[in-house]
């Protein structure tokens, strides 16, 4: 049964009820639970990596993978790429930042996940051309709630012939 539910139940009951004054008192509870149990869970946030690309070969793609460190080991969970058209890019990769589940009743989640690491790497077919291991405390900034970038631009280096 949901909180509202739970609200609608309390509400007829207390309008049952001789006694208003608890009547008052469990709707007033039930508004408040209410209120918190539709309190949106942690939020997505996402990392941008923005750089460049010297010495493209075609149909090169970007990789920007996120390293997480769990239990001591380091594991990648989220990842994005994109096709090179030019030099440039701009990547944008999405992660929960959920880092433990409710304890109570869908309530207190610990929403303070974030990367160890970002890899951005330059591949083609299956050969890796260029990477780049970014340390996520050190060069990224937060400049608004919900979006980390990277501090400066990077180049990866494709080979010295691209074709």
């Amino acid at each position: 049964m949901s909180a509202k539910e739970d609200c609608d139940n309390i509400a007829s009951i207390a309008a049952m009820s001789k006694i208003s004054k608890i009547g008052a008192g469990l709707v007033g509870i039930c508004a408040i639970i209410s209120a918190t149990s539709s309190y949106a869970a942690c939020p997505t946030t996402f990392v941008i990596v923005k750089g460049q690309v010297e010495n493209a070969p075609r149909k090169s793609i970007v990789r920007v993978q996120l390293v997480y460190l769990r239990q001591q080991t380091e594991q990648i969970e989220d990842s994005s790429d994109m096709t090179l058209e030019s030099g440039t890019f701009t990547i944008k990769v999405p992660f929960y930042t959920q880092s433990r589940g409710p304890v109570v009743n869908g309530q207190f989640e610990k929403c303070n996940r974030k990367p160890k690491t970002v890899i951005v790497s330059l591949v083609q077919d299956d050969h890796q051309y260029g990477r780049i291991s970014l340390d996520f405390a050190r060069d990224f900034t937060m400049p608004y709630p919900g979006t980390y970038v990277l501090r400066s631009e990077i180049v990866l280096h494709g080979p010295l012939d691209p074709h």
